[in-house]
C-alpha cells in the first residue's frame, strides 16, 4: 500500500454510503473489483451498477444497488459482524467495515437505549446499505488510500418517514455519530444518512478544511435526488500530503483509554488478548492507584483511526468501564518483514525490522518459539537463545544488509 494516500472528503452537500461509493468508483476504483469484495459478505445478492448522471449540472458517478435476492427486513450487528468476519477479504476492508458498523451499533443501541448486540438495524441493515459499507471499504483499499479527512458536512432539515415514524432531520443516529464533527443544516430534507455519517465517523481520521496536497485523482458520487440549484453529490479528493515522501514517519493513530477498578483481574488477558485480535495495534494495562486510594489499571489501547470505534465498542461490552477517552497520536515504525532460521524442532520465523537498507533488530517471534518448545519439550529460554544465534550466524545482525529474501516487506 501506498502509505502517504490521502482522501478528503466534501459532505457540504451531505454524505451517503452510495454517494461515498459513487465518488470514490469516479475517483478510479474499479466497480469489479468492488463487487468482488461485496461478494464475498453477501454472496449472490446484489449487483453494483455505475451510470454517470447530472446533479444540478455537474456530472456525477451514481452507483445503483440492485437487490437480487428477498431481502431481510432486520439484521442485529452480531448478525454483520459474523459475516464480515467470516468473509474472504483483504484485513483492511474488513477492519474499515467492522468499525463502521461498530461505531453504527454503539450510536444505535444509544437512541434506542437496547444493548448493541442486539440492536436492529432497520434500513441500515438491509442488503443495499451493506453493499455500501463493504464497497466504500473496498474502494478504499484499492485506491491504497491510508488517512482520511472530512470539511464541514451538511446534515439537512425538516422530517423524513422512518421505520420509527415520523421524525426530525437530522435524525437522532445521524446526531450521535457527529458529536464532535463540525456540522451545518446545508438545506431541505436528509442530506445525511446514518450510514455516510457513520462511514465518516469511523474511517475520517479529522474533521478539516481542505489539507495541503498533491493532487492525484478526484470524484464525484450523486445522489438519487436532483435538486435544483445545489448539486447533490459527496466529493472526494485524492492525494499525497505536502511533505510526503512515500510513507515517512508519523502514521495516525488513536489511543483509547479507560481507568478501571471494579473488575476481576483474572479477565484482563482474555479482554488484551480479544483487543488485538479485533484489529488493535496493541493493549496494555498500567498499574494506577485512583481516588481513595483505590488500586486500579488503565487499560490502554492502539489503534488505527478506523478501528478505534470498534475497538470503543469491545472495550466497553469487555470491561466494567462506562467511559473511554481518545487521543491521536502520530506513531512512527521501522519497516519490517520475516525470515525462517531452521532448528532442530522446527523452523523459528525471526522479525526483522530495517531501515535504509540495513538491519536495525533481529528478534525471534515468541509465540512460534513458544509452540515449537511445547511441541518439542525443549525450554523456551533455550529455544529464543538458539534462534537468536542462528540468526546471527546467518548474518542478521545490527548494520548487516537486509535479507533479499525478506518476506512480508513493509
Amino acid at each position: 500500500m501506498t502509505a502517504d494516500r490521502h482522501v478528503w472528503v466534501d459532505a457540504s452537500a451531505g454524505v451517503a454510503g452510495d454517494m461515498l461509493l459513487g465518488a470514490l468508483v469516479d475517483a478510479g476504483a474499479p466497480v469489479a473489483a468492488v463487487q468482488a469484495h461485496v461478494d464475498a459478505v453477501i454472496p449472490g445478492s446484489v449487483r453494483l451498477r455505475l451510470s454517470e448522471v447530472l446533479r444540478a449540472g455537474q456530472r456525477a458517478a451514481h452507483v445503483d444497488v440492485d437487490v437480487l435476492t428477498d431481502d431481510l427486513p432486520h439484521r442485529t450487528w452480531a448478525t454483520i459482524r459474523e459475516r464480515l468476519t467470516d468473509a474472504d477479504l483483504p484485513e483492511p476492508v474488513r477492519r474499515r467495515a467492522l468499525a463502521a458498523f461498530g461505531r453504527l451499533a454503539t450510536a444505535e443501541a444509544r437512541v434506542h437505549g437496547v444493548d448493541e448486540e442486539t440492536v436492529h438495524f432497520h434500513e441500515v441493515g438491509a442488503l443495499d446499505s451493506i453493499a455500501d459499507v463493504v464497497g466504500v471499504c473496498s474502494a478504499l483499499h484499492l485506491l491504497d488510500v491510508a488517512t482520511l479527512s472530512a470539511g464541514p458536512v451538511a446534515l439537512g432539515s425538516g422530517r423524513i418517514r422512518a421505520a420509527h415514524g415520523d421524525i426530525g432531520v437530522p435524525v437522532p443516529a445521524v446526531v450521535e455519530l457527529s458529536t464532535g464533527w463540525a456540522v451545518v443544516a446545508g438545506g431541505a430534507g436528509e442530506l445525511t444518512t446514518p450510514t455516510g455519517m457513520a462511514l465518516l465517523a469511523a474511517l475520517a481520521e479529522r474533521g478539516e478544511d481542505l489539507p495541503a496536497m498533491t493532487l492525484l485523482a478526484s470524484g464525484s458520487g450523486a445522489g438519487t435526488k436532483d435538486t435544483p440549484g445545489r448539486p447533490n453529490v459527496t466529493r472526494v479528493l485524492l492525494g499525497r500530503p505536502a511533505g510526503a515522501a512515500g510513507g515517512g514517519p508519523g502514521e495516525a493513530a488513536v489511543v483509547l483509554e479507560a481507568n478501571v477498578d471494579d473488575f476481576d483481574p483474572r479477565l484482563w488477558p482474555g479482554v488484551l488478548t480479544a483487543l488485538v485480535a479485533a484489529g488493535a495495534a496493541d493493549a496494555w494495562l498500567t498499574p494506577i492507584v485512583m481516588k481513595k486510594g483505590r488500586p486500579a489499571h488503565t487499560l490502554s489501547v492502539l489503534a488505527r483511526p478506523e478501528s478505534a470505534g470498534s475497538l470503543r465498542a469491545l472495550v466497553l461490552r469487555l470491561t466494567s468501564t462506562i467511559g473511554v477517552r481518545e487521543t491521536t497520536v502520530a506513531k512512527s515504525s521501522l519497516p519490517r518483514g520475516w525470515v525462517d532460521v531452521e532448528l532442530p524442532e522446527g523452523p523459528v520465523p525471526v522479525k526483522i525490522a530495517h531501515a535504509e537498507g540495513v538491519v536495525w533488530q533481529a528478534t525471534p517471534e515468541f509465540d512460534a518459539v513458544e509452540a515449537l518448545a511445547a511441541s518439542s519439550g525443549r525450554p523456551v529460554r533455550d529455544l529464543l537463545e538458539a534462534a537468536a544465534r542462528a540468526a546471527g550466524s546467518a548474518g542478521w545482525v545490527t548494520g548487516a544488509p537486509v535479507p533479499p529474501h525478506l518476506r512480508g516487506h513493509a
